[in-house]
């Protein structure tokens, strides 16, 4: 279809549009581009956790000893709960994305129409307004003073002017005026196609929580290539035993070392998360966002639809020496009803004067952050300018004027003035003509009933906040007060800001006040950059196009759905009932995840650290393992993994303090020390007796002959699990009624295991004489003191190697 082809008012017809769908020319790009099933699949089945497993499963049952490949349980385990619950969470995220997906107003058959942007075909003609996100590449075919911000693509900081037969880019954003384009390329052929799909998707990257969880299993990983040549080597070539019985004892030393169920926790917690915060109407666009949230130390807030309702009524028309004040009211009248695509003022100014005069208007400059006004020429009746006093009267906002709008705006009203000229404009003029100043139009912005409730609940936390707004700083320092926000006397005009060309002095003068009015979007960005610098996490709310930058360059972006279509695309969180009270629930979260994980990190790192030891004890001194790989099932089920599921998903609105790597390893590795050298010095000292029980060297158990050596290994997993389960009260520590009927079934379940003939024929644990219970005793008995003697150590050192924390 060519350009003289292109229907400006009718679009395309339904048969055109059948066609270019019958030929696959549709803006395929997927709403929510989540993993699929089968990648969701793979990706929890086929992990190197679980290839390392199945590995040392099939050797264990090589070696004729299927009972010890019990622990391969865990694969199914690990795959099973993590495909469930990234199913639930992937179902939850796509039917939130469709709620918060952008819309396109197309034009077909003659009517404008709103339909889902992957429903678009190529030709079609799609009207942009203010706010608007571009949702696929095309060509200008008509406009109305259209601005477009590209700068997310090219990074362009000033917004661009088009003109009829101009190129728009997907991914951009309309700041001003209005027009008509003519989509030219559809689905992964858009310029941004790539980038918003990558953008959105449903992911962990970039989660310092999940950086730190790699990196120890990544130590442990590495680490376990020396440990196991050692091991092997010394099972297989410095012992006198058989092959299957070292294919055993290596394998029982190898998984005892492997944190099978960290990673599988670490996305389990997140993907729980998600579905949680679902219930407060809080999409997850980027699963970090739960995360960061939780460690934000600085929240930046923009005023309207965040702190305020967003919904503006006219309060009272001040009149200034003006010749009438009738032409005032239908000059309000006028430029209201007779922009096409009206802000939220014009549309108060609309409500409270609906008459329209019918004015003939000839030129138009549309509303824009940057220039903080809008003129409109009419015939007859010359031009009328609304906007921001100090922007649109600049010298002449002095006396009495002033005066008159600080106190009108003290009192917490938004302060506009509409001026008159008689000169005329052309569209998009930048400058004004001389003007004088007819009327102070104050508007009502009405508080949040939850934001005093919601600012409390961050001060209260350590969070810093600063009320950000294009709006005059004594008004928005009166929202503030109204609010309940300290520091709301602290306000400042972002005109007075010094530049980011010098990153330090900016960032002194954002630390130090709590309120800012008059920015613009590239200060606003500017301002987040330069809280940064200072190592601040910043998150930053907005629901306005010109939140665009600022949000799309914060640690974390919280996005109202009532917002630009712009605003939303950008964020990491989309509070879909624009609910801003919603935001203490994701912290909560956040801090969930953090809290739980570094417990059961911990966990996990201890079983860990012992094997490893116990490894390198056995390979050194050429003597057997301690431990069987069914020994090792019941220590991970009882003390660490089925603990650790339930620990994980508790609630904990605990403040998360930095040093997650340090406290996690500074509790894991001494519970390790402790545990490992208390079961190999049993172990030792009961298989350097000849026999535990003089009377008999061999016992026929479950259809195999046994020895003093696995009389000694029974005792020693009664030492390890007693002392496990000790430093998991250790870690779940202070008890409450779900911790404390989760230890003690633990222990219930252990103790079973080693009271029913059962569970001891099948783990391999036969009753031995007392006085080696009673040696056990004194071991378990010791183990306590000794967990809480290894961490007030492991504390001491840390301190002095890293005395700031």
């Amino acid at each position: 279809m060519t350009a003289t082809d292109i229907d400006l008012e009718g679009g395309l017809t339904s048969a055109q549009v059948a066609e270019r769908i019958a030929n696959g020319k549709v803006n395929a790009i997927p709403s929510a581009p989540t993993r699929t099933v089968k990648q969701i699949v793979m990706a929890n089945v086929f992990t190197p956790v679980n290839l390392i497993v199945a590995i040392l499963a099939a050797l264990v049952v090589l070696a004729n000893s299927p009972k010890d490949a019990l622990f391969a349980g865990v694969i199914v385990a690990n795959s099973v709960i993590g495909v469930v619950q990234e199913l639930r969470a992937k179902n939850t995220l796509d039917k939130l994305s469709v709620v918060s997906a952008p819309k396109a107003r197309v034009v077909r058959d003659g009517q404008v129409t709103e339909i889902a942007v992957n429903r678009l075909v190529l030709d079609d003609v799609v009207e942009l307004r203010a706010g608007a996100q571009v949702v696929a590449d095309g060509r200008v075919l008509a406009r109305d003073n259209l601005e477009i911000d590209e700068s997310l693509l090219t990074g362009e900081a000033d917004p661009i002017v088009k003109e009829v037969d101009d190129e728009v880019l997907s991914g951009s954003a309309v700041v001003a005026g209005t027009g008509r384009i003519v989509i030219t390329k559809v689905g992964a052929d858009n310029y941004a196609a790539k980038l918003a799909e990558e953008a959105k998707r449903f992911t962990l990257v970039n989660s310092p929580l999940r950086n730190d969880v790699n990196r120890i299993v990544t130590w442990v990983g590495w680490a376990m290539i020396p440990v196991g040549l050692l091991l092997a080597s010394s099972q297989f070539l410095r012992l006198d035993q058989g092959w299957r019985e070292a294919i055993v004892k290596t394998a029982s030393g190898l998984i005892g070392m492997v944190p099978e169920g960290l990673v599988l926790m670490t996305s389990v917690a997140f993907a729980v998360g998600v579905v949680r915060l679902a219930k407060h109407r809080c999409l997850v666009q980027e699963l970090p966002a739960i995360e960061v949230l939780a460690r934000v130390d600085v929240l930046c807030a923009d005023k309207t639809g965040t702190i305020t309702e967003g919904t503006l009524a006219v309060s009272h028309i001040r009149h200034l020496d003006y010749t009438s004040e009738e032409e005032v009211l239908a000059a309000l009248a006028a430029v209201a009803n007779t922009d096409t695509d009206p802000n939220a003022t014009l549309i108060a100014v609309r409500t409270a004067y609906p008459t329209d005069p019918r004015w003939k208007a000839n030129a138009k400059v549309p509303f824009s952050s940057r220039r903080k006004w809008s003129a409109m020429s009419f015939d007859g009746h010359g031009t009328w300018v609304l906007g921001a006093p100090e922007n649109v009267l600049q010298d002449d906002f002095a006396g009495e004027i002033r005066k008159q709008v600080n106190d009108d705006a003290a009192e917490g009203s938004r302060v506009l003035v509409l001026a008159h000229s008689d000169a005329s404009i052309i569209d998009g003029q930048e400058t004004l003509p001389a003007i004088t100043a007819a009327a102070l139009v104050l508007l009502e912005d009405i508080v949040r009933s939850d934001a005093a409730e919601t600012l409390q609940y961050f001060a209260d936390q350590g969070v810093i906040i600063k009320v950000i707004s294009g709006d005059n700083p004594v008004t928005v320092s009166a929202v503030a007060r109204r609010a309940g926000l300290e520091g709301w006397d602290s306000s400042v005009d972002a005109n007075t800001l010094p530049t980011d060309d010098d990153i330090d002095v900016l960032a002194d003068a954002v630390e130090a006040t709590s309120v800012f009015g008059r920015v613009t979007p590239h200060q606003k960005r500017s301002m987040v950059k330069a809280l940064q610098h200072r190592g601040h996490t910043v998150a930053m709310t907005g629901d306005g196009v010109n939140d665009v930058l600022a949000l799309k360059d914060a640690n974390c972006g919280i996005a109202m759905a009532s917002g630009s279509e712009a605003t939303r695309s950008v964020a990491q969180l989309v509070l879909l009932d624009s609910n801003f009270s919603a935001l203490p629930a994701v912290v909560a979260e956040g801090r969930r995840v953090i809290n739980n994980i570094e417990r059961v990190a911990s966990l996990f790192l201890t079983k860990t650290i012992y094997s490893l030891v116990l490894s390198v004890l056995t390979g050194v001194f050429a003597v057997t393992y301690p431990l069987l790989p069914r020994h090792l099932t019941i220590l991970s089920w009882f003390t660490i993994g089925i603990p650790a599921f339930f620990l994980a998903l508790e609630s904990n609105a605990d403040r998360v303090t930095p040093g997650f790597l340090r406290r996690v390893l500074g509790s894991a590795i001494p519970a390790g020390l402790v545990i490992a050298a208390l079961t190999m010095t049993i172990f030792s000292i009961l298989q350097s007796a000849h026999s535990i029980d003089p009377r008999s060297t061999w016992q026929l158990v479950d259809g195999k002959l046994i020895n003093h050596h696995t009389e000694a290994s029974g005792i020693a997993v009664l030492v390890a699990g007693s002392i496990a389960l000790m430093n998991l009260y250790r870690v779940a520590r202070p008890m409450n009624m779900l911790r404390l009927t989760l230890l003690s079934t633990m222990a219930t379940l252990m103790a079973l295991i080693f009271l029913i003939p059962a569970g001891r024929n099948y783990f391999l644990l036969p009753v031995t004489r007392n006085w080696a219970y009673g040696l056990a005793a004194v071991f378990i008995a010791a183990g306590y003191p000794l967990l809480l003697i290894g961490q007030k150590l492991s504390d001491r050192v840390w301190s002095h190697f890293h005395p700031m924390g």
